[in-house]
């Protein structure tokens, strides 16, 4: 298979995971080897690196804040990929035991490829996310839909029976991603702050020290690191309020 009808066939998937998700899940290949959804996890994340790059470097996201958004950009279209298929296999594992608890009698290829295919809304959910708490909820709900579809349609499971099983575990899920997402902000607004006062005591300390003789410069400096260190206690116990 070439090159670009790879691709094709890749993004024709991932639009029917999004737009019609019971009919690719019902006719989707129940075995056939790793690879083709593997490659899938990958492109998938790929993407979902250059966005998350495009969003640093244009001021969105957590980087942004900290003076670092560069940086992560880059870091973000090597690692995304390599997490994506990390997490691939985590949540086929974990789905697979939810599945044969429900049961399932599928082999874990398959419920690998209903999880790998999943990650078609990785780039959708990624743009989500810019919307505090609303954002990750949402992508939250989008991937247990699709897990919902595919256990019936995959998996054979009774309808309520998915209702009822994915349901508790979302909502459960859903509470511990709202109090996740809440100490993340907390932790990147002290961030910031810590930053600012950083760049302030510096800049103050460079005009303090330009007519002061070396013994004065010592002392100033001292006196910095103690500004800096009750700066760093400051941030401890805000972020653990």
């Amino acid at each position: 298979m070439s090159t670009n009808s790879m691709i094709t066939r890749i993004l024709d998937d991932a639009r029917a995971v999004i737009t019609k998700p019971a009919d690719f899940y019902r006719n989707m290949p129940k075995s056939g080897g790793f690879g083709d959804p593997l490659v899938f996890v990958v492109v998938m994340g790929a993407i979902t690196g250059v966005i998350v790059a495009i969003m640093s470097l244009v001021g969105l996201g957590g980087a942004a804040g900290m003076g670092i958004a560069g940086g992560v950009g880059l870091i973000a279209i090597i690692t995304m990929p390599i997490f994506a298929i990390i997490g691939s296999f985590i949540g086929a594992a974990i789905m697979f035991v939810i599945w044969r608890l429900m049961g399932s009698e599928q082999s874990f290829e398959t419920g690998y490829r209903c999880v790998a295919y999943a990650s078609a809304i990785y780039p959708i959910t990624t743009l989500l996310a810019l919307v505090p708490y609303v954002g990750s909820l949402l992508g939250l709900a989008w991937m247990f839909y699709l897990m919902y579809v595919a256990s019936i349609e995959v998996h054979g499971i009774a309808a309520r029976t998915a209702m009822i099983v994915l349901g508790i575990i979302v909502g459960l899920l859903a509470l511990l991603n709202i109090a996740a997402e809440r100490a993340s902000r907390d932790m990147q607004a002290n961030m910031e702050q810590f930053g600012k006062s950083f760049g302030d005591a510096i800049g103050q300390v460079q005009t303090d020290t330009q007519d002061m003789t070396p013994e004065e410069a010592g002392r100033a400096f001292g006196e910095f690191l103690k500004g800096l260190e009750q700066a760093g206690r400051e941030a401890e116990q805000a972020q653990s309020k």
